[in-house]
């Protein structure tokens, strides 16, 4: 292989492997989240996460030196309206139903982006790995009859939010880049924000102990992972980015076992083992996709 065409591989790789960063620290932020729920409850975690992260983000990426113009102020609403409501109502799940099960009804956002964006049939083959293994991740533990209705509907409205995260973060990272992810958790924070201090009370503002382990989430979940993925949105089609994104209830379910002792059954790694190998498919596949699209 030539030096240029090592070059324009690990180019395209690049993104790919930001994202996996993103999504691992994704899913340790949540472990380290719902360790907070008995006391601030999901509302409280969310409000801190989302400003906690702002504060970083905007120390990082100086979003106050960008020239906005009016075509794109829509989608950046967009994108931290939905940013915000897909952290809310995710949090909101983690409080009724297991880590692994929230994530992987969360991503059928992802995945409708993947299937109404995909016209090849290899494409398919990839969506319907990710389908199979779905289908068998669902019941971690417990019959999927025994979960609380609330926190599936939680997690399905995260999804559609995820989604719409998706769709606008790459046509507002088109003309800001990486520091989108601040406007858009500036967004997401003055909304949500005081609606998670409305529901948790003063004690948000004032039980400085929980300082530390915010800061953590906020970090882990938030200022790192936003960053690398609005790095890797401007860099992937959206239907490749939907289809990495299959990796999160993997990530999801192995950050249970780890942090939240959730454990898994063969057949749910045999679930892991689709998603896993529909991922990889994907990603060996972007240079095509890619290639397909310029034409286009």
């Amino acid at each position: 292989m030539s030096l240029s065409k090592h070059r324009a591989a690990s180019f395209s790789l690049l993104p790919v492997i930001l994202l996996l960063l993103s999504m691992t620290s994704i899913q340790a932020g949540a472990s380290l989240a719902k360790t907070l729920f008995p006391v601030i409850g999901a509302p409280g975690v969310t409000a801190l996460r989302l400003i906690l992260g702002t504060i970083i983000l905007f120390l990082i990426f100086k979003p106050w030196r960008l020239k906005f113009q009016r075509a794109s102020l829509l989608p950046l609403f967009a994108y931290g309206i939905s940013l915000g409501a897909m952290n809310y109502l995710f949090y909101m799940s983690l409080s009724h139903i297991p880590l692994g099960i929230a994530v992987a009804l969360e991503f059928t956002g992802p995945l409708a982006v993947a299937m109404f964006s995909s016209r090849r049939p290899l494409d398919f083959l990839w969506i319907a790995l990710v389908i199979a293994g779905l289908s068998f991740l669902l019941p971690i533990g417990n019959s999927v009859n025994s979960l609380d209705p609330i926190g599936i509907l939680y997690a399905l409205g995260a999804g559609v939010f995820w989604g719409l995260y998706i769709i606008f973060g790459k046509r507002a990272g088109e003309g800001y880049g990486a520091a989108t992810a601040s406007v858009g958790s500036l967004i997401a924070a003055v909304i949500f924000f005081p609606i998670g201090l409305i529901q948790t009370g003063p004690e948000l503002l004032f039980n400085v102990s929980l300082l530390p382990v915010a800061l953590g989430i906020a970090i882990l979940s938030t200022a790192f992972p936003y960053t690398l993925e609005m790095i890797a949105l401007t860099r992937l089609p959206a239907k490749t980015f939907g289809t990495l994104m299959s990796l999160e209830p993997a990530l999801g379910a192995l950050s249970g076992i780890i942090f939240l002792n959730e454990h898994l059954t063969m057949i749910q790694w045999v679930a892991l083992f689709c998603i896993i190998c529909a991922s990889i498919g994907s990603a060996l596949t972007i240079k095509q996709k890619t290639k397909i699209e310029k034409i286009a």
